[in-house]
């Protein structure tokens, strides 16, 4: 594959703004000068580590150490080669690239091909949704109260009931059965490739991004011996139980409502009925259960980092809507945010909601939420006879444990107090059998957490990392530390000579002068991307001490208040370089004789050093 010209490579970066590209996937707050800050998404974590600096074009996570620019980024999100985001990068702001010899743009593979056969797919069914043969799909949404605006809101169209309609559309586009059968838009049989969707109304299911990765099809027609709702089935980018959709549509109000509320729903025409109707927070989940990696994509969207948020789930009244809802109780411990259960009036779901009642109906819907503990435990209770003693007792012992399971040492008494009122007992009594069922918690197999550093660097051949935390708390160590900060942070607005002076004497501590080298020797630091190539270029265990110095926050009130105090610190340091230089040469001076020519010169040197020592501490 012809490689793209580094010259492009940069261009494409410096017109990139690494917040826009991360902030599409996760939650980011202001952390400081220049800094925003999110949930991880390279490792599940309850209070956000991970750490964008826009104007360096880096991240880093102080959780795991994952670290890089925006190239790095999508490689590690997407699992795309370095090529492939790039040329990503380059299409979103329609820059032009330029290939070394001067060849042309080469073909996409792999995953690339995936997402642009599901583009086209996408778009061959939306526009076969205004043909003849798709009248019964335009009836059905109809019929649930969704107009052509709608369907186009959303992206749905239809696929033609015959075996190879988008087959052929697509392969007369250059797309390879192959990558068809990749994409799970085609299926195999003995008699060759057919479509996979047919005669069904097709949703396109988006990522995060808003990219098509896969479709969800409902059955139209009697004739269909398939199921109701027919998936995408796994793909490289189609993993049903990372994705939820309408997340696309939902993320920015999710992540900026007051408070910040997801609202689960469980079908499409759920999704669909609840944004229409102004909760425009509602996504669902694919095909598959509500598990825990929907709930660290949420978490990410949210910024989940405090109970202030609401997750909402909606259910139908049926039991199997009861039972999807205390199987999403087993993720609730997952969340920080507070998680709510909302069943409609009569059972309905929110797609019947609207069109029985209307809007409003749905919006009201959010005001008859419960808590998900004591929705829990009224399903527990349900299958007990709470008139008879007996009952009383057996329902108590199915609901404890429940209540056993809060973490919260405020909230637990007051769901005791709870059950206690439902079951008619003696809230003594329920204390008691709640603690019971903690206990008996407490002994249960303990989960697997992954290894600790201690114990990961048991080998002696393997170094743990050095981080900031474990650097030692002197003052020579912060003034390095805070020295490094500065430079990595904004060295291209302060004075190079000075900024060179200061680094110019090894550290005493062997990670910050690992550092130190490596920045001393970049001979361009006004160069955009300067400090990232610096931080890869530290070598190990001192690489992820670098990418910290250059995320952390600097301690300033902002921007000009940080490259003052990045210039004052090179002042200090240098100032410290040169009070070490003075003290040598006056043990030099008690060693010779003063009238000696060795005397005089070193004598002419502590003058010098004086009256430069004198500069440093006026400027």
């Amino acid at each position: 594959m012809a490689r793209i010209l580094q010259a492009d490579v940069d261009e494409v970066k410096s017109r990139t703004n690494i917040a826009d590209i991360v902030g599409e996937r996760v939650a980011l707050k202001s952390a400081g000068v220049g800094s925003l800050k999110g949930l991880c998404p390279f490792h599940d974590e309850k209070s956000p580590s991970f750490h964008v600096r826009p104007q360096v074009g880096y991240y880093h996570c102080f959780g795991c150490s994952e670290s890089g620019d925006v190239y790095s980024f999508l490689r590690e999100m997407d699992h795309v080669s370095f090529t492939e985001a790039v040329e990503k990068l380059a299409g979103r702001i329609g820059y032009t690239l330029h290939y070394e010899d001067g060849g042309a743009a080469p073909e996409n593979s792999g995953r690339s091909r995936l997402y642009a056969a599901n583009t086209a797919a996408a778009e061959f069914f939306r526009g076969q949704l205004l043909s003849t043969e798709a009248e019964t799909g335009r009836r059905f949404l109809g019929e649930r109260g969704f107009d052509a605006g709608a369907a186009a809101h959303f992206g749905v169209g239809f696929a033609p009931r015959g075996w190879d309609g988008m087959l052929k559309a697509l392969t007369t586009q250059g797309f390879t059965r192959d990558e068809l059968l990749a994409a799970g838009l085609v299926s195999q049989g003995q008699r060759g490739v057919y479509d996979r969707f047919r005669g069904r109304l097709v949703w396109p299911i988006r990522d995060v991004t808003g990219q098509t990765i896969g479709f969800g099809a409902r059955k139209l027609f009697d004739d269909d011996q398939g199921p109701k709702y027919l998936n995408t089935p796994e793909t490289p980018i189609y993993k049903k139980a990372q994705v939820l959709y309408g997340l696309d549509l939902a993320k920015r109000d999710i992540s900026r409502g007051d408070p910040r509320r997801a609202v689960i729903v469980e079908g499409y025409t759920d999704v669909m009925a609840c944004h229409l109707a102004g909760i425009t927070t509602a996504v669902a989940t694919c095909g598959t259960a509500f598990g825990s990696e929907h709930v660290k994509v949420l978490r990410r969207v949210m910024g989940d980092d405090s109970a202030a948020g609401e997750v909402v789930f909606t259910f139908d009244g049926d039991e199997a809507g009861q039972k999807a809802a205390l199987r999403a109780f087993t993720e609730d411990d997952r969340f920080n945010a507070q998680t709510f259960v909302a069943v409609a009036p009569n059972g309905l779901d929110p797609c019947d909601l609207r069109l029985q009642r209307g809007d409003a109906a749905v919006r009201s819907l959010m005001d008859t939420k419960v808590p998900m503990f004591e929705f829990a435990i009224d399903r527990k209770l349900a299958g007990f006879d709470l008139a008879t003693v007996e009952g009383q007792v057996g329902a108590l012992r199915a609901a404890a444990p429940i209540v056993a399971e809060i973490r919260d040492r405020l909230l637990r008494p007051g769901y005791e107090r709870v059950l206690a009122r439902r079951l008619g007992m003696d809230p003594t009594e329920v204390r008691a059998e709640v603690e019971r069922a903690a206990r008996g918690q407490s002994h249960a197999p303990a989960r697997r957490e992954p290894a600790s550093q201690t114990q990961a660097g048991a080998d002696s051949s393997e170094i743990a990392p050095v981080t900031l935390s474990s650097l030692p708390r002197t003052a020579d160590i912060a003034m390095e530390r805070g020295a490094l900060m500065g430079a990595l942070q904004y060295g291209h607005q302060v004075d190079q000579v000075m900024l060179s002076r200061a680094l110019e004497v090894p550290f005493r501590h062997p990670a910050l002068e690992a550092v130190r080298e490596v920045v001393i020797a970049v001979a361009d630091r006004t160069r955009v991307g300067w400090a990232m190539d610096a931080v890869n270029a530290v070598r190990e265990p001192y690489r992820s001490l670098a990418g910290e110095l250059l995320m952390t926050p600097f301690p300033a009130r902002d921007e000009a208040g940080a490259v003052a105090s990045t210039a004052d610190l090179g002042r200090r340091m240098i100032l410290r370089n040169l009070e070490r230089e003075k003290n040598e040469l006056l043990g030099a001076v008690q060693r010779v004789s003063a009238d000696s020519d060795g005397g005089r010169a070193l004598r002419m040197k502590l003058r010098d050093l004086d009256i430069e020592r004198q500069r440093f501490t006026e400027s």
